[in-house]
């Protein structure tokens, strides 16, 4: 029996693009996760491990829907072969019920993987090449010291409730808090 799996990474993209080509690949049941491929709890990716049985094929439409990384593939790969079942992926043209399509299913996985890195790689360079011109990542502080200051005091003074403080200041109870822990650890100003 042919089984699909299909995963978008979230709740806002749409599967059909996979779902619809699983089912001209002969795929009888289709099971999809709208999760991203770092998360390890996948429901229908679990549902897929109950229903598969000897003699069966796993069909996805690309490799990087099953697993994120080589180690996450490998393991899949080991998995489906004790259990005798056979790993298609459509978009690759893998099919592992022969020795060669083995090979390039362990190729693909190496490729993609060496491809994640590559980005991570260049993202990280990039980060460093910004903090050396003395520009910093992330997202830019709410508020000035002098304002942060102003909150900690209307706290203190105990005048307006935390809901208008924030309201006020144009910031979220959160980060009113974190000011205050920042404060009691030494590193507000």
């Amino acid at each position: 029996m042919l089984i699909g799996y299909a995963r978008v990474s979230t709740s806002d993209q749409n599967p059909n693009l996979q779902e619809d080509a699983l089912k001209k690949a002969g795929c009888e049941k289709v099971y999809t996760d709208k999760v991203s491929g770092t998360v390890a709890e996948r429901p229908a990716l679990t549902q897929v491990k109950d229903v598969l049985r000897k003699g069966d094929t796993l069909v996805v439409w690309r490799l990087d829907r099953l697993g994120r990384s080589l180690k996450d593939l490998i393991e899949w790969m080991n998995y489906l072969e004790q259990h005798e079942v056979a790993l298609k992926s459509i978009q690759e043209s893998i099919d592992t019920s022969s020795i060669t399509g083995k090979l390039v299913y362990h190729i693909f996985g190496a490729l993609a993987e060496f491809e994640r890195n590559l980005i991570r790689e260049r993202t990280q360079a990039g980060l460093a090449a910004a903090r050396a011109r003395g520009k910093m990542g992330g997202r830019p502080k709410k508020l000035s010291d002098t304002k942060k200051q102003m909150v900690i005091n209307l706290y203190n003074e105990k005048k307006l409730t935390i809901i208008e403080i924030c309201k006020e200041m144009g910031i979220s109870k959160p980060t009113l808090y974190k000011y205050l822990r920042e404060l009691r650890e030494g590193k507000g100003k």
